[in-house]
């Protein structure tokens, strides 16, 4: 393995003339072209292997003869083992690097991902999975920390979205690459595939990203955690962008658990290279990721997740259709209001935390993928009990959950102006937070 910089603190005064203060990244630069390139790489690695087994379900089910609602485990087990592991592996980010964390992250990742392939049963298939959710934990909270660190403010929106367009590629590539492998060969030869893929993107990972120049050790001590955690849970905006992630991540998990099942079942009956390579909509999800920056800097935070929620749930109204047609066009409309969305809510957490931002991020990845988890295992046992329509309607319950958030955050944010201009007592707006 190359040698990791943990990125030492910068100390203020320190440089000359021959020795300019660094500078943070930002668009056009060499640096942040490597950076981008380098968390893209790790986004494309966490989508491709957290969700490795999600179009395998089907398969997987009559390779093991279970059904959809316990197949969906070795989906919900591995989010939801990165749900819990995130913040303690975040707290070990400020003590020890982002750097480095995500590279031990990634590497453990990857080498579980190598073994997925040879549980024998679905007990061992879900442990394995569950260690390789925990591993992941690494790797987006520190990222979110290190770009917050690292990249100039104006851009941040951008970097992020970037990150997360990686995520888009990699829940594509991999979801259609182990579609096509399992026809072919297996499904266990799905998962070795995206494993030896993974592989490959951690390299470029460790090769590409550039030392961190403005991190800076914090202590390990458990009360100091707990304390920021603590007054990140007791901040009103942080806690609605954490409830959006969660109640997008329900709608997504659902969806994309279940839709294998429905597209192999009557009247479709489409072979499982080609329910894998109608994840090709997550295209869609790279495009709309990207562009969350432009998007929020034309209609504000709130108006661009206004946006998002009503594209997701025309998408999941279209996916009602017997047409085929017409569910794809549905996922399109999904996968592109997700992505938007979490694009948005997670760089606004990076800006809003002042303070312990690896904490702040980590807290938004662990609701962000108990949501997955919830949405995967909901979705699968609606489906297995009364069909699509069902799993459909968790999801526009979570749609409407998101809406009501975002519109209270509106309402909350109107009251704060006029209090601000003396228009409104100051004891009118504290109910509101």
């Amino acid at each position: 393995m190359p040698p990791v910089h943990t990125g030492a603190p910068v100390i203020p005064g320190a440089s000359t003339p021959s020795s300019p203060a660094p500078q943070p990244h930002s668009p056009g630069r060499p640096g942040y072209r490597r950076m981008s390139l380098a968390l893209f790489a790790a986004g494309l690695a966490t989508f491709a292997l957290l969700y490795s087994t999600q179009a395998l379900l089907p398969a997987i089910s009559a390779g093991f003869g279970v059904t959809a609602g316990q197949a969906s485990w070795t989906v919900s087990a591995a989010t939801g083992a990165l749900a819990l592991f995130v913040l303690p592996l975040s707290a070990l980010s400020e003590r020890f690097g982002r750097t480095r964390m995500m590279t031990w992250s990634m590497v453990i990742a990857v080498g579980v991902g190598l073994l997925v392939p040879l549980a024998p049963n679905l007990e061992w298939l879900i442990v394995l999975r569950a260690v390789q959710g925990a591993a992941i934990a690494g790797i987006p909270a520190s990222a979110m920390a290190y770009l917050a660190e690292e990249v100039k403010p104006k851009a941040l929106v951008g970097a992020i979205g970037l990150f997360v367009a990686g995520n888009s590629i990699g829940g594509m590539s991999g979801r259609i690459v182990t579609g096509w492998a399992a026809q072919l060969w297996g499904w266990r030869a799905g998962l070795l595939t995206v494993g030896l893929m993974a592989l490959v993107c951690a390299v470029a990972f460790l090769v590409l990203l550039p030392r961190a120049r403005f991190f800076r050790p914090a202590s390990l001590n458990p009360r100091a955690v707990g304390r920021t955690v603590a007054g990140h849970l007791r901040d009103p905006l942080l806690l609605r962008l954490y409830g959006i992630g969660a109640l997008f991540m329900t709608v997504f998990g659902a969806v994309y658990t279940v839709i294998g099942y429905r597209l192999v079942d009557e009247p479709f009956s489409l072979g499982q290279g080609v329910v894998g390579s109608v994840f090709l909509v997550y295209l869609v999800g790279t495009v709309s990721s990207a562009a969350a920056g432009r998007l929020v800097a034309r209609a504000g935070r709130r108006g661009a997740l206004y946006l998002a929620v009503t594209t997701t749930a025309l998408g999941l109204l279209l996916s009602l259709s017997d047409s085929l047609a017409a569910i794809l066009a549905g996922l399109v409309l999904i996968t592109a209001g997700f992505f938007a969305g979490h694009a948005v809510a997670s760089a606004a957490v990076s800006r809003t935390a002042k303070t312990g931002r690896a904490q702040a991020s980590a807290l938004y990845q662990s609701a962000y993928y108990l949501g997955s988890s919830a949405g995967g295992t909901l979705g699968a046992l609606a489906y297995h009990s009364s069909g699509w329509a069902a799993t459909v309607g968790i999801a526009l319950l979570a749609v409407v959950g998101v809406a009501g958030i975002t519109l209270y955050g509106s309402h909350a944010a109107r009251t704060a102006r006029l209090v601000g201009s003396g228009a409104v007592p100051a004891a009118v707006v504290r109910p509101l937070r």
